[in-house]
């Protein structure tokens, strides 16, 4: 409920392969469906109401941290950013992003950890801690029901096209890609849950499933898992940019 890079020869002829797949079976725009789609009646209605929704207990963490002064240089985030309901509207939209400074893709969660460690010279924030996920709903938060535009940089380009690839290579025990689940078969069932389409508008999110809220990469490494594949690590390059930005990228829809 409701946010790598180099390859080795041995594989740039698969990766190639499953870049040709996924081109040819990607989602005709008019049949694109948010997983909003997908939820029960109930938990869309637990998802409309923010007084039921837990992931806005998330939001409201985040808003403080927002606001508290840390670090050696004793600065919050409003201090630099101020109101955020104005000056973050539309930044999650727009991650995974292109960071200059590194001449890399980067994600919300990289953006928010290279600021605090940065601008406000405090250690950096356990990846998928609670105070991190806390902090980028809150941000995400700013840009609900805006259009998605992450992936418009042309220097992502070059990201772009190697997440589509990973996106449409088999890999694990079960021999399957998110494109043979998410692109071949959605709306089917895989045991009692209906399969989505790969649009995750709306992370971190909460899941009843996991009972807390999660990053986009969690859920991406629970897949992963599902197919019996090696997952990639936390802020790894291939989930951190290439195909967290693709499937983003993808939905053509409006962050949730």
């Amino acid at each position: 409920m409701s946010a790598r890079r180099l390859l080795t020869a041995g594989i740039a002829a698969a990766l190639a392969l499953g870049l040709a797949a996924v081109l040819a079976e990607t989602i005709p725009l008019a049949e694109r469906r948010s997983g909003f789609d997908f939820m029960s009646r109930e938990t869309q209605a637990m998802q409309r109401d923010d007084m039921s929704n837990p992931g806005m207990l998330s939001v409201l963490e985040g808003a403080e941290l927002w606001r508290t002064r840390i670090g050696k240089a004793g600065k919050s985030c409003a201090d630099c950013h101020g109101d955020a309901a104005v000056t973050m509207a539309g930044v999650a939209a727009r991650y995974p992003g292109f960071d200059a400074a590194q001449a890399t893709a980067i994600d919300l969660a990289g953006r928010i950890e290279q600021c605090r460690t940065t601008r406000q010279d405090a250690p950096p924030l356990a990846r998928e801690g609670r105070d991190a996920l806390a902090l980028a709903a809150f941000v995400a938060h700013q840009s609900r029901g805006m259009p998605i535009t992450a992936g418009d940089d042309p220097r992502l380009a070059a990201t772009l096209d190697t997440g589509r690839a990973l996106y449409g290579r088999r890999i694990g025990q079960l021999n399957l890609s998110c494109a043979n689940c998410h692109d071949d078969n959605w709306g089917q069932k895989l045991g009692s849950a209906p399969i989505p389409q790969a649009h995750p508008t709306g992370y971190p999110i909460y899941r009843l499933e996991w009972q807390s809220l999660g990053s986009l990469q969690r859920r991406m490494r629970n897949c992963m898992i599902g197919v019996r594949a090696e997952s990639y690590a936390y802020g790894a390059p291939n989930q951190d940019s290439d195909v967290d930005l693709f499937v983003i990228m993808e939905s053509n829809l409006s962050h949730a």
